[in-house]
């Protein structure tokens, strides 16, 4: 068994290396040594350099009920470089840098073959313990304990196994710590924007949660040429950091008063919005954003992850009389092969701006320091390096 600092060295051979563990939900993680199995047909060994911490990481670490489960390795947003490949690989190679996605684009079902969806069917997105093509698991501890993946990706590791269909190749100038947030964060805002949304010059639309991927939409709705971008939050401090992403206008929800949130906004844009994004994940938020969309060609658009097994109610009558539109959009709508390339163009041709993103660095040691800094408010995306 070999430590896998080259990839000569390691192929074919097990993994030993250091991962963020969680083994009790909503305790710290813990850092232990583990050993990675080699990838099996269709599947990439990648080396991760950073990963960073998202929203739906934290949401995944608290929850107690299935479909959580520890221990398990969290983390999907992240760059790295393959270290070795299974057989029937052929798109990466040893070396190649890539982003581990954790939707899947096969290229073959007739959602990947169609320019309507990124959902693929062959192999669907699911919140899933194992890798996708054959039900188990690449990782175990020294005990020889199983440790469950997460999202297919699971990047709070030195070393993961991914599917070939969630591997995208990209171009090694790339600065990692920027690269890594289009794993997600960027991919789901701007796509969100200009994809699904696909949000029209002159427009008006409102943000309702001003973290990372709340900051992405307003990117995405300024390259679309919106007029008017209103940012809502509880937090008045994110006011000020909101306009450097182009954000126009702020409502703090805790201001309303005796009015509701879509009174609010109504007023403010004579109304109603022309598109609307709920960004937090609270059923009761997606549907003020679905009230405070104007009738007649209002759209809202839900970003924000959930906790399973919430429901929405909206009044039949009213989605019938209001001629609105309400649509989700994982991952922004993107696809990951054919559609990353195209964004990561947007940010070397210096079209899309991302740097000021990443407010925080830390060490892989300090991961449980990422957690306190995004639950505390204190960031907007923390980067964990592995070997710095």
């Amino acid at each position: 068994m070999e430590d896998g600092k080259s990839s000569s060295q390691s192929a074919g051979k097990p993994i030993r290396c250091k991962a963020a563990i969680c083994r009790q939900a909503g305790e710290p993680l813990v850092i232990e040594e583990i050993m990675v199995a080699p990838p099996c047909p269709y599947e990439v060994r990648i080396r991760i350099i950073c990963t960073s911490l998202c929203h739906s990481d934290i949401t995944f670490w608290k929850l107690t009920v299935p479909p959580a489960c520890v221990p398990r390795i969290l983390g999907h947003e992240a760059v790295g470089v393959v270290e070795s490949v299974g057989e029937n690989v052929n798109e990466v190679a040893p070396g190649d840098v890539v982003i581990p996605t954790f939707l899947s684009e096969c290229g073959e079902c007739e959602d990947c073959c169609s320019k309507r969806s990124n959902l693929c069917s062959k192999f669907p997105f699911k919140i899933h313990p194992w890798m996708p093509r054959y039900e188990n698991s690449r990782f175990t501890d020294l005990k020889g304990e199983v440790l469950y993946h997460f999202l297919f990706v699971s990047s709070f590791s030195e070393y993961t196994v991914v599917d070939i269909n969630h591997v995208v190749k990209i171009d090694p100038a790339i600065p990692p710590n920027r690269a890594c947030l289009f794993g997600c964060c960027i991919a789901t805002g701007v796509g969100a924007a200009c994809k699904v949304a696909n949000v029209e010059a002159g427009s008006t639309v409102v943000i309702l949660g001003l973290g990372s991927v709340g900051l992405a939409v307003a990117k995405g709705a300024k390259l679309c040429g919106a007029n008017r971008i209103i940012g809502v939050d509880v937090n008045p401090d994110k006011f000020e950091i909101a306009k450097k992403f182009g954000v126009t206008e702020f409502i703090n929800s805790k201001d309303c008063g005796n009015e509701s949130l879509s009174q609010v906004v109504k007023e403010m844009t004579g109304g109603g919005a022309d598109y609307c994004f709920e960004c937090v994940g609270l059923a009761s938020l997606v549907q003020e954003a679905y009230a405070s969309c104007r009738k007649g060609w209002g759209k809202t658009i839900v970003l924000g992850v959930q906790k399973p097994g919430s429901q929405l109610s909206l009044s039949s009558f009213e989605v019938l009389h209001s001629g609105k539109t309400l649509t989700g959009a994982l991952f922004g709508g993107v696809k990951a092969k054919s559609d990353l390339p195209l964004l990561l163009k947007r940010y070397t041709d210096n079209e899309l701006q991302v740097d000021e993103f990443v407010t925080h660095e830390v060490k892989f040691q300090d991961i449980n320091k990422a957690f306190e800094l995004l639950m505390g408010g204190k960031c907007i995306r923390c980067v964990i390096w592995m070997d710095k």
